[in-house]
């Protein structure tokens, strides 16, 4: 059997104002949820780098839509919405409306508490909500990496119960009518 070679899935980090404001999708969309981990590794990465999350723990939006004057071969955003917590913090509801294919959230360092305890770590979590009353289920993957790249953790799976997770139970809210 031969194995399926699909172009590579590129990121492009966007920034403004010296802070992380979301990420282009380049050449395709993440296939599965462990491309979706891929995805998630990378932008844990950034989150790692003292200053690039300054609200703290910050929502990330999947949409199917490019920027103005795109990167040649875009497909779609993953867009900064808002911090998770504190005054301007998103609302319980705010996507359900129009769910996203995807909801993050990232962590940096001082809102993480490390698995490795001699390591200050980032976090993220990446929900990709599916529809269970249909039989399609929602996935998850969870990130957890130094501002050196070495990863502490790296999960993805099925989600029968998203309120067993502080991270997907949060996301889960966000969607939720």
């Amino acid at each position: 059997m031969t194995e399926r070679r699909l172009p590579p899935v590129e990121v492009a980090p966007l920034q403004r104002h010296g802070e992380l404001s979301g990420f282009v999708l380049i050449g395709r969309w993440p296939d599965d949820t462990l491309e979706w981990a891929d995805f998630l590794l990378l932008a844990v990465q950034l989150a790692a780098v003292p200053g690039m999350l300054p609200q703290g723990s910050t929502v990330f939006r999947v949409a199917e839509e490019v920027p103005d004057g795109p990167p040649e071969g875009a497909v779609g955003l993953v867009l900064a919405e808002g911090p998770i917590l504190g005054g301007e913090h998103l609302r319980p509801g705010r996507f359900a409306d129009r769910t996203p294919p995807g909801l993050a959230v990232l962590h940096p360092p001082r809102s993480t508490v490390s698995s490795v305890p001699e390591y200050d770590t980032a976090s993220g979590c990446i929900l990709l909500p599916g529809a269970p009353e249909l039989g399609l289920e929602h996935r998850a993957a969870w990130v957890e990496v130094d501002a050196q790249g070495h990863i502490a953790r790296l999960t993805s799976k099925v989600v029968d119960d998203p309120g067993a997770d502080v991270d997907t139970a949060a996301l889960a809210l966000l969607l939720a009518a």
